[in-house]
């Protein structure tokens, strides 16, 4: 089974190699709320950041002749980009304001927005800053229970809490794409619950051979590309044992 679906940015960035650098390129802006004070816990804050892309892409307005249908045309023909952005206060207030919709977790509030040009950012989008979004869990978080659908980040690379976000983002929307319409259905009306964890540096060898949708980095931020960032591990998809 191919999880590797062609309008995906899992896959290493050559340019003038693929036929979808020659389509416009967008990009999906997340917004994660960062309060002085109160910053949501990191696991917490990549956990609402896939769920927010699953929600936008279940989303009737993204689907058809919705009104953000063509946005994600175009970007699902393109490299498929994420970037986090974080506000807070009035920057906050602001994003809230803007066609889009909020998920909230135990911590944290992700705002996720229509794809927009790579160029076209809305103004009160684009002045928010992206780099060093750095988080920290308060407490290690519990095991993943083993019917849960779990994203595993690979233990051998560091990236900001902004960018594990977006690679997080990555990997449900592999996921998404590999589910048949009844596990897609399924898992929406369950609210798309998951898990983001790192994975034992013993573990990652076999989730990465294991037929399970792989989310490879295009390299334009932190890390190296073609560097594997997230497998997504879905009940759904995992192979029967031999």
């Amino acid at each position: 089974m191919s999880h590797d679906p062609a309008p995906s940015s899992a896959r290493p960035f050559r340019a003038g190699t693929d036929p979808r650098d020659e389509a416009p390129q967008y990009v999906l802006p997340l917004v994660v709320r960062i309060e002085r004070g109160a910053p949501p816990a990191r696991t917490d804050a990549l956990e609402t950041a896939a769920r927010a892309v699953l929600v936008l892409l279940s989303e009737e307005r993204a689907h058809g002749d919705g009104e953000w249908a063509e946005a994600v045309r175009n970007w699902e023909d393109a490299r498929i980009r994420k970037v986090v952005r974080r506000a807070r206060g009035a920057e906050w207030r602001r994003a809230e304001a803007l066609p889009g919709i909020t998920l909230t977790g135990k911590s944290a509030e992700v705002r996720v927005f229509p794809p927009v040009p790579l160029d076209g950012w809305p103004k009160d989008l684009a002045k928010l800053q992206v780099s060093g979004t750095e988080l920290d869990d308060p407490e290690p978080p519990v095991a993943a229970g083993p019917a849960q659908p779990v994203l595993w980040l690979n233990p051998d690379l560091e990236m900001s809490a902004g960018k594990a976000m977006a690679q997080a983002g990555h990997g449900a929307q592999l996921a998404w794409w590999a589910l048949s319409e009844a596990e897609r259905t399924a898992w929406r009306e369950a609210g798309f619950p998951l898990a983001v964890r790192t994975a034992a540096p013993g573990d990652w060898p076999g989730l990465t051979t294991a037929g399970l949708p792989l989310v490879r980095d295009a390299g334009y931020t932190e890390i190296a590309p073609g560097s594997c960032t997230v497998v997504a591990d879905h009940p759904a998809l995992r192979r029967p044992s031999s």
